[in-house]
């Protein structure tokens, strides 16, 4: 871990950084308080500071004013360290967002202690972070595909529908259901099943733009939004999609399985909701799958291709 000493005293920055490298952190130094915020405004910036109040061209106060008027992720934690030891004084440093203080002159063992204990809370603020960001991956996204889960691309859904109420623009809807799938669950077993879908998942997040959304929303039916550009474009989107399925071969431990995929497509319409959506591509689906599997039906041509 490293460790920012800023403090105006050539000496004081040298002994302390001595003592820091011998405790296992890596240390970079700053002598004056501009120069200490610039260095915690770097893309990857020391998380512990050794912080002097009495600094030129900016002192320590100001620095941890401006610090802790940012939002971060991930606090830094800041040990004030000055002559300053009255009462009043320690008080106005930890209102301004110190975490501890430490008056001069200071024992080094006593600034371990402190430092080890502001390591420990850093690295906590860390495991929070990283189990937050877990958490939020695994409510937004399907376990066995990593698509979108069906909660997140019904939000998806949802915030498309007020973006075109906004600006006028349309998008499409699809469902896309894997042909026969119960057969190939009870030929090849339910884990050649789920490679399957992972596979098909892997297509369909294979096929997207950068601006299109997909995501799982029920056992082989997947959902995916896309937004028209042109609208021939996404025509032909979908139809790539349903030929990558149909020419692929998916390798189980009992061989080859080949597969393919009806999709039912829907076109957002100011007024529509997202059930009014879901109803209309589901609709397009079953005339997909009752007029022979394997295609795609789009619902505004539903009556041309029944």
């Amino acid at each position: 871990m490293q460790i920012l000493v800023a403090d105006d005293e050539r000496s004081l920055r040298l002994i302390l950084s001595k003592a820091l490298r011998k405790w296992g952190y890596d240390t970079v130094e700053a002598e004056n308080g501009e120069e200490a915020f610039s260095i915690l405004n770097l893309e990857n910036p020391p998380m512990i500071v050794i912080l002097d109040w009495m600094m030129p061209r900016m002192d320590g106060i100001e620095v941890l004013r401006k610090i802790r008027a940012e939002d971060r992720e991930i606090p830094f934690y800041i040990i004030m360290l000055t002559s300053k030891n009255e009462k009043a004084d320690i008080i106005e440093g930890l209102n301004e967002g110190a975490d501890d203080y430490l008056a001069k002159p200071f024992d080094l063992g006593e600034l371990r202690a402190r430092i080890n204990s502001g390591k420990r809370i850093v690295e906590l603020h860390k495991e929070l972070v990283d189990s937050k960001k877990k958490l939020e991956y695994q409510l937004e996204h399907d376990v066995l595909t990593g698509l979108y889960s069906r909660r997140f691309i019904m939000e998806k859904l949802n915030r498309e529908i007020a973006r075109s109420q906004r600006t006028g623009s349309s998008f499409a809807v699809a469902i896309c259901d894997i042909d026969h799938f119960k057969k190939i669950n009870d030929s090849y077993g339910h884990q050649a099943g789920d490679i399957v879908l992972r596979e098909f998942g892997k297509i369909l997040e294979g096929n997207i733009r950068e601006y299109d959304s997909v995501g799982r929303i029920g056992g082989e039916e997947f959902l995916m939004i896309t937004p028209l550009k042109n609208e021939e474009d996404e025509i032909s989107l979908f139809e790539r999609v349903r030929s990558k399925v149909e020419n692929g071969r998916i390798a189980v431990e009992s061989g080859e399985i080949s597969m393919t995929v009806s999709i039912g497509v829907t076109f957002y319409e100011t007024g529509k909701n997202s059930d009014k959506i879901i109803f209309e591509a589901d609709k397009a689906l079953y005339i997909a799958k009752n007029s022979g599997r394997n295609r795609v039906v789009f619902s505004k041509n539903q009556e041309e291709n029944s």
